[in-house]
């Protein structure tokens, strides 16, 4: 595979290391990306990690959830962005029908999701990928769980909602949510997504696990995610949204999320919009990190 050298002289980042920072207190940053372009200018913002998320079915394809993207259309997005070589950590998002079937199955996604160049990979649901989760840690892939609003449980939930919000045991309650939270880090994962969930709940599943908690659409968590989406479809107006997020600072009382919009016309979008992006997560971040020092 022919990759282009990234244009920064950070070091790597590796599993090993973003494991380390949970006990350290330091927040990460994560932005998604689908191509090599956006991969090279977001790594050179300084971000932690690139997500390749199956959210390309509604940002790039037009569809209006994920379900209907394939793996071998995220295998093309992976090799994609790992063209850019960035120093950032690639993980890869499996999608919906790649790895519910089996461990087995899983374990096969995963593996063809790793030779396109990802360096993890994301899958969806607690309690009941435990085992699966397990399987794919087992052959050394690293895994990064995602509970909470789960995209690919679109129909179950009926839409993106919010979960958490109603105590009980049953999918998408609060006790569950934090029962899916435990059986994540038990299976061997060394990161979890946390979405769409309360604050509260959302701090106490930070503080009750040992792993490092990535929020989004959620507030809480330990680590920071910066979450870009954007569509051009059926829109004047092009509309970035990096989130902040953190879980230290809900212990100390203060903000736990700091939002940021930031509109531009398409035509401005296609000159200096990528550009703008990734600049604007590496101040806002720093901002964060300065107001929660």
């Amino acid at each position: 595979m022919t990759t282009t050298p990234a244009h920064t002289t950070r070091a790597k980042i590796t599993v090993p290391e973003l494991a380390r920072w949970k006990a350290q207190d330091r927040r990460i940053a994560m932005i998604t990306a689908y191509d090599a372009t956006f991969a090279r200018l977001v790594d050179e913002a300084g971000v932690d990690m690139i997500l390749v998320g199956d959210s390309v079915g509604m940002v790039v394809q037009g569809t209006s959830n994920t379900i209907p993207v394939e793996l071998d259309e995220m295998i093309y997005h992976v090799r994609s962005v790992a063209r850019a070589n960035p120093s950032a950590l690639i993980v890869g998002d499996l999608p919906f029908g790649s790895y519910q079937v089996s461990p087995q199955q899983a374990v096969k996604s995963a593996i063809k999701l790793m030779k396109a160049g990802a360096e993890a990979v994301k899958l969806e649901g607690g309690l009941p990928m435990a085992d699966t989760i397990a399987a794919i840690t087992r052959v050394d892939i690293p895994v990064v769980g995602h509970i909470g609003l789960t995209p690919q449980s679109y129909h179950r939930m009926g839409g993106h909602k919010v979960q958490g919000r109603t105590n009980g045991f049953e999918a998408g309650g609060r006790e569950r949510l934090l029962e899916d939270a435990h059986a994540v880090e038990e299976a061997g994962a060394f990161a979890m997504v946390v979405e769409g969930v309360p604050r509260d709940l959302a701090a106490e599943i930070s503080e009750k696990v040992s792993i490092a908690t990535i929020g989004w659409r959620s507030t809480g968590s330990s680590a920071i995610a910066c979450g870009v989406a954007i569509s051009l479809a059926n829109r004047p107006k092009v509309a970035i949204a990096p989130v902040l997020l953190t879980a230290s600072s809900c212990a100390r009382g203060t903000p736990a999320s700091c939002v940021s919009t930031i509109v531009w016309s398409v035509g401005t979008c296609a000159a200096r919009g990528a550009a703008r992006v990734a600049s604007s997560a590496r101040e806002l971040a720093a901002r964060w990190n300065t107001r929660t020092s």
